[in-house]
């Protein structure tokens, strides 16, 4: 099936006793047993699963091409999901630009018991160079955050397969509408469910797909179960409703990213702008190759350093200032100040999450605060 179909179908089951056509909320946390002590419905417990889950579940497996999903209730939890299945001991490589929750949990809660590197993951001698024996996993994040880097993931995923070692690929940025990393060697997808999936800036949730049931699989998902970070009957239905318009809601996000980056470009005031659609970025070509479209994030750089970079974020009227993205509504915020004291991230770069309003009325919004 075509991915449009996979997103309107794969969650939604009839309701047996009821037929009805959507699925309903299960809020029961516990489940009736059988006879002789088993469960032949598959639920015991809504801690281990759940119906709502279980449909979430699918069709994110689906969407991404994988075999299996496991949804938790943000993407920090699913990206420490893949921390806490490693041995302790293990050495990940991981991007410098590495989004900074992620890098946060690696450098505050998995010190002493992981160790990790963070390098430029696009140099291939310098990668190569960080390889060890010990070395377990490579976290990739393509397009990155919130400088919109991309990673050659085949190659990245080439280099592990000759050491056996994992990939993990934080697909946030692109969704599976716009670029597939398991077809590309990846081992797992993670994506914060929070953003492009839900789609309206109202629910948290954080999901991990896999190409492959294995043993290490089986211990994420034992993670999922014993550590709880489970999303609600709730939330999973939202969801898996949300789902079924991302593929035409991204189509009009990246309509809108495509025309506000190139107006931004041209602009006076504006540095530079990221945004791998441009031709002028410098991975653009990467990104047309591995990449079915270019996402509606955008980072720009403004003349006048922090202040005035500030100053545009606060004169926009159309643009919410808030963090987050991948809602119907646009966002914008000066990233830095996110990002804490020892960000990397310059000082006057602005990044825009593009909505779905219509595409003259954010670039006269832009025009105004640019002014």
């Amino acid at each position: 099936m075509k991915i449009e179909t996979i997103a309107i179908h794969a969650g939604n089951h009839t309701d047996s006793s009821t037929k009805a056509v959507i699925q309903p909320i299960v809020m029961s946390t516990t489940f009736e047993r059988d006879i002789d002590g088993g469960y032949a419905s598959g639920y015991s417990y809504s801690r281990a699963n759940n119906p709502n889950r279980s449909a979430l579940e699918n069709v994110l497996a689906k969407l991404e091409n994988g075999v299996d999903a496991v949804a938790f209730s943000s993407g920090n939890a699913a990206g420490m999901a893949v921390f806490q299945s490693l041995s302790p001991g293990t050495h990940i490589i991981a991007p410098d630009d590495m989004y900074h929750g992620l890098r946060n949990q690696l450098k505050n809660l998995f010190k002493g018991i992981l160790e990790f590197d963070f390098i430029d993951i696009n140099n291939t001698g310098v990668l190569k160079a960080h390889i060890k024996s010990n070395t377990g996993l490579i976290w990739i994040e393509t397009p990155s955050n919130p400088l919109l880097k991309i990673t050659e993931i085949r190659k990245i995923t080439t280099i592990a397969a000759q050491k056996n070692i994992k990939v993990v690929c934080d697909n946030t940025f692109a969704s599976p509408i716009c670029q597939q990393p398991l077809a590309l060697g990846a081992d797992i997808v993670m994506h914060s469910s929070t953003k492009y999936f839900g789609g309206h800036s109202d629910l948290t949730g954080g999901v991990l797909v896999t190409g492959n049931d294995n043993d290490w699989w089986q211990k994420i998902r034992q993670v999922q179960s014993m550590g709880g970070a489970i999303p609600s009957p709730t939330d999973c239905y939202y969801l898996t409703r949300s789902i079924k318009t991302l593929p035409y809601r991204m189509r009009g996000h990246m309509h809108n990213a495509q025309l506000l980056a190139e107006y931004l470009e041209k602009h006076p005031t504006v540095e530079k702008v990221l945004y791998p659609g441009l031709p002028s970025h410098p991975q653009h070509q990467a990104a047309s190759e591995q990449m079915t479209g270019f996402g509606a994030m955008i980072s720009f750089c403004v003349k006048g350093g922090a202040e005035k970079a500030r100053d545009v974020t606060n004169k926009v009227k159309v643009f919410t200032r808030a963090t987050s993205l991948g809602g119907v509504e646009s966002l914008i915020e000066h990233r830095a100040s996110v990002e804490g004291p020892d960000t990397t991230t310059p000082q006057n770069l602005i990044r825009v999450s593009v909505g779905l309003e219509h595409i003259d009325d954010l670039i006269a919004d832009i025009q105004a605060a640019l002014a």
